[in-house]
């Protein structure tokens, strides 16, 4: 029976991704993606527990993480999970990493919008460099929460 290795986060970027390009002219992206989830304790306290993931992209995928992710930009990210070692000064040495196979960027085009000019995804002429057009809250289907089925 062959088995499954999948790993779905969504997360915000520790710091922006770092790229290699190798002799071959692959080029690899790592960056770090920090989850979160909160809870309550035993005596009613909010808790927040965050793990860090190091994530890998490899070839397009790493084009793409170069040219529009940044520190803080929240993603989805679907890959697997790869651990490898080596040695150092004669000590074995390991690493879990994320290896990704796809994801998405999260967050509104106003996020973006907001940002300064000289971090922003596009040129000023392209429709992800412009503010984002939300309609009033009364054009939105099904109106409000209090239209709420159940």
């Amino acid at each position: 029976m062959a088995g499954v290795n999948k790993v779905i986060l969504i997360g915000n970027l520790g710091r922006d991704p770092e790229i290699r390009t190798f002799e071959t002219g692959a080029k690899k992206a790592s960056f770090t993606l920090a989850t979160s989830e909160a809870y309550k304790d035993r005596d009613g306290n909010r808790m927040e527990n965050t793990e860090w993931h190091n994530i890998v992209c490899w070839r397009n995928l790493a084009d793409i993480a170069e040219q529009y992710l940044t520190k803080g930009k929240q993603i989805y990210l679907e890959g697997r999970i790869r651990t490898r070692s080596w040695e150092d000064n004669g000590v074995k040495k390991y690493i879990t990493e994320i290896e990704a196979s796809t994801f998405t960027m999260l967050g509104s085009r106003a996020d973006e919008a907001n940002r300064p000019p000289e971090t922003r995804v596009g040129t000023p002429t392209s429709p992800s460099a412009s503010p984002a057009q939300t309609p009033p809250a009364d054009e939105y289907a099904g109106g409000g929460v209090d239209d709420l089925p159940f």
